[in-house]
């Protein structure tokens, strides 16, 4: 693994313009990927982990008159600023560099070509392969991602498959022009645990045999502690806590974290009743400067209502975003 950032997301803000006021989806968020390096990010549904993926894929515009969404911040990737980059450079840089296995694979691919075409395209787009090639590299990749019948596979339409080997087919095209960086949103939703088990597996063999950085994102603990270097929890579109994944597991700082850690069922110990944080969360459109999560909060204190805690270094590493930490808080 690398020391070097390979992705470096600083200050990143998504806001949605609606009727009834701004929704912050993500809200100040901050994170890097190393060259070789997975890191997870997690939390809840809603929390901003796909708007986070799709700033970086630049599939959302940063900027949209009245209605609509703004996107502010940097994404440094190699350097560059991704946000400030045009269509074509940036259509040139998904796929190449960049890929994304999506959440739904029948939504993501193309109900009218067949999967060969699909992964086919961007072997044409940008390594620039003959029609023939392309055909021939893109059976072999689909072999490769442990299908069977490969030839005969590639001219089968997404219909015509199971959801296990759509996501087979979504991983192909992602790693088909060697990217430097693969996010994974979701991976594994809606397969069973044992097509689960082979898709993580895959990706942790593609990653070793091409050094490829992984940013991949879950709700889902298990796969964290499987697949992670690095953790990234996000509430309510902020982080809230990030570490290496032995010391986030072994000592999470977090009220958010332990509760999700506590979720989790423990195989061989009986439980009536798996734990579930108390409360909802909060309405995008209510949220005042605060901890976002003091409603929920056992420990919560008076600031917690009144002031935003700040990510700071945590004792023993990584960062924690809570007030439990932070001398001032008595005196507020």
């Amino acid at each position: 693994m690398g020391t070097e950032a390979l992705l470096e997301i600083d200050s990143l803000e998504v806001k949605f313009h609606t009727g009834e006021g701004i929704i912050r989806a993500v809200d100040g968020v901050s994170l890097r990927v190393r060259r070789g390096e997975t890191v997870c990010i997690v939390g809840e549904s809603g929390c901003g982990k796909s708007m986070t993926a799709m700033a970086i894929m630049g599939l959302l515009a940063t900027q949209a008159a009245g209605q609509g969404h703004f996107v502010n911040g940097r994404i440094l990737f190699e350097g560059r600023d991704l946000l400030t980059l045009g269509k074509d450079e940036l259509r040139t840089m998904r796929g190449r560099d960049i890929a994304m296995i999506f959440q739904e694979p029948m939504t993501a691919l193309n109900p009218v070509l067949t999967v060969g075409e699909q992964v086919m395209e961007p072997l044409i787009e940008h390594l620039k392969m003959g029609r023939k090639a392309a055909r021939r590299r893109a059976i072999e990749l689909i072999g490769e991602v442990g299908i069977s019948r490969p030839e005969q596979i590639a001219d089968s339409y997404p219909h015509e498959l199971s959801g296990g080997m759509l996501q087979r087919i979504m991983i192909a095209t992602a790693i088909s022009c060697g990217p430097k960086l693969l996010i994974a949103d979701e991976p594994t939703t809606a397969l069973d645990v044992t097509i689960q088990a082979q898709i993580l597996d895959m990706i942790r063999q593609i990653k070793a045999d091409s050094d490829m950085a992984v940013l991949l994102i879950t709700h889902d603990l298990g796969v964290v502690a499987e697949m992670a270097d690095y953790v990234v929890v996000m509430y309510a579109g902020k982080v809230v806590e990030e570490g290496e994944v032995e010391e986030l597991f072994a000592n999470p700082k977090h009220p958010y974290t332990r509760g999700l850690l506590r979720s989790k069922p423990v195989l061989g110990r009986r439980q009536d009743e798996l734990y579930s944080i108390p409360g909802q969360v909060p309405n995008p459109l209510e949220l005042v400067p605060s901890c976002y999560f003091h409603g929920r909060c056992e420990h919560a204190l008076p600031v917690c209502q009144i002031r935003e805690p700040r990510l700071r270094e945590a004792d023993g590493g990584g960062k924690v975003a809570c007030w439990l930490y932070e001398e001032e808080a008595a005196h507020v």
